[in-house]
């Protein structure tokens, strides 16, 4: 399935399931099911089947995506959880060594976005930069979760945007400075549930601007795949419903290109992977 946040005419943002037939309002077709995408995943076990009945729906409880604002599918996860340098391409771009522990750092809810809402360009620094990669969700509570029950605890993916101002980022030995600006978690524009992408790790990944394509790589070359990530977190933290883990950025990366190339004001920036789809977001400047 594919699940969503969305509004109508600017309302309040609900839960969706997107069909061939559009958009169908979860709650609006079944009133014991919950308004929020979030609010499902902790009660994933008892409601699942309850949701897959949904996507045969009436047509009067389907709008059409072109109609609504898409939002983050979770909008306030407890965390944000982001991996670095885990690509073996972008680390030979970077000119550094493949990394032996997963390296870890947080965004925070202030960042999220969803599909089609503009990134910001802050007043402070030009230095905006993409970054496209594979997110998956939280569906299931765990602590000390082995490799070979990860997939048990992911509910879904989606893609986000990991926009990063790079010369705060590398002020100091700490990335967040760089990476927790409002507006820089570009995130959606749906969660694919795990039965549709059985293996996170042969999935296209791509960013282009205007047409000019920025990353174009694969997911087979993530250093720590997605067990091995799980595993690993959920060694030092309890996994919850709803929380988001980044997986990493391929090569591409503005900051590594020369000349370097940062987003700018009126361009689009543009992540596809497969399976999931398109993660599109305009950039504008910082009202003064």
């Amino acid at each position: 399935m594919r699940l969503l946040m969305f509004s109508v005419h600017g309302g309040a943002a609900r839960f969706g399931v997107e069909t061939a037939a559009g958009i169908v309002d979860v709650n609006a077709a079944d009133p014991a099911l919950p308004s929020t995408l979030h609010a499902y995943l902790e009660r994933l076990e008892e409601l699942g089947s309850r949701l897959a009945a949904v996507g045969t729906s009436r047509p009067a409880k389907t709008v059409a995506r072109e109609n609504v604002i898409l939002h983050p599918p979770i909008q306030f996860p407890q965390k944000i959880l982001c991996i670095g340098l885990n690509y073996r391409d972008h680390a030979a771009e970077v000119k550094m060594e493949l990394p032996q522990y997963v390296t870890v750092f947080p965004k925070w809810p202030n960042t999220l976005i969803g599909d089609g809402a503009p990134i910001v360009i802050p007043t402070e620094s030009h230095r905006i930069d993409y970054e496209a990669e594979l997110t998956f969700v939280i569906g299931k509570r765990g602590r000390h979760i082995p490799k070979e029950r990860a997939y048990e605890h992911v509910a879904g993916y989606t893609i986000m945007n990991d926009v990063s101002i790079r010369d705060y980022q590398m002020r100091t030995s700490q990335w967040a400075m760089g990476k927790t600006w409002d507006t820089h978690g570009p995130l959606g524009p749906v969660m694919v549930t795990t039965d549709e992408i059985p293996d996170p790790q042969n999935l296209f990944i791509r960013t282009s601007i205007g047409g000019e394509m920025l990353q174009d790589s694969h997911t087979s070359q993530l250093v720590f795949d997605v067990p091995t990530l799980v595993a690993e977190l959920s060694a030092v933290m309890t996994l919850e419903p709803g929380d988001i883990v980044a997986t990493g950025t391929p090569a591409g990366v503005g900051t590594s290109r020369n000349p370097r190339r940062w987003m700018k004001a009126g361009e689009r920036v543009r992540i596809e992977i497969e399976k999931i789809g398109v993660l599109e977001n305009p950039l504008v400047s910082a009202t003064p």
